[in-house]
């Protein structure tokens, strides 16, 4: 809706400017929105995650409280902001549930899993993160193209309008990103089991 995009644009750029009222404000203008992201990230976690969607909204509350200096550019940039917020909370989580269980080890995850069927268990979701981390490296944007479409949940046109590109060539690199990704995951298994052998 046109009006509540101007409204949170407004909003963003007043909290930027230090009203700290802005930013309650925003929050309570966007809330169902993070909830829903939350929910759909959360879906394609395991069964019985222990965080929940509001959990999750408030560890991004938190989160982006303590960064309001951020030079917001539209409504279009906090939910791309958001959407990374949520990779990391996740991974972290992931991480610290991995690090508690004894013989915790990241197993090899084939991507259709991760980013098709979008049910990744804690080491998928840290193997998919390092992947992702890799492409990074290579390619900035095709790394943000899947983070913002598999964590943020964006559409083709929304990851456009984040990433001020044409849908096509969102279309073309998302195509790309995933065919890269599963060759790196897919060798990540094979070091995997040739580990699990010697």
């Amino acid at each position: 809706m046109p009006e509540d995009t101007s409204e949170i644009n407004r909003l963003l750029e007043r909290w930027r400017s230090g009203e700290a009222e802005a930013f309650e404000r925003l929050m309570s203008l966007v809330y169902e929105d993070l909830r829903k992201i939350a929910a759909w990230q959360l879906q394609s976690e395991r069964p019985n995650h222990t965080l929940q969607p509001t959990a999750l909204v408030h560890e991004v509350y938190l989160r982006l409280a303590a960064n309001a200096q951020i030079d917001w550019k539209n409504k279009a940039h906090f939910f791309a902001l958001v959407a990374q917020l949520m990779r990391h909370i996740l991974v972290d989580h992931a991480r610290g549930r991995l690090r508690d269980k004894r013989g915790g080890s990241v197993r090899a995850v084939a991507l259709d899993e991760a980013l098709n069927v979008r049910t990744a268990s804690d080491p998928e979701l840290v193997e998919l993160d390092e992947a992702l981390k890799s492409l990074d490296l290579i390619d900035e944007r095709k790394s943000r193209i899947v983070e913002l479409r598999y964590f943020g949940g964006l559409s083709i046109d929304e990851t456009s309008q984040v990433l001020g590109v044409s849908s096509t060539t969102v279309r073309r690199e998302w195509t790309m990103a995933k065919a890269w990704l599963r060759r790196e995951l897919q060798k990540s298994h094979l070091r995997a089991q040739t580990d699990e052998r010697e």
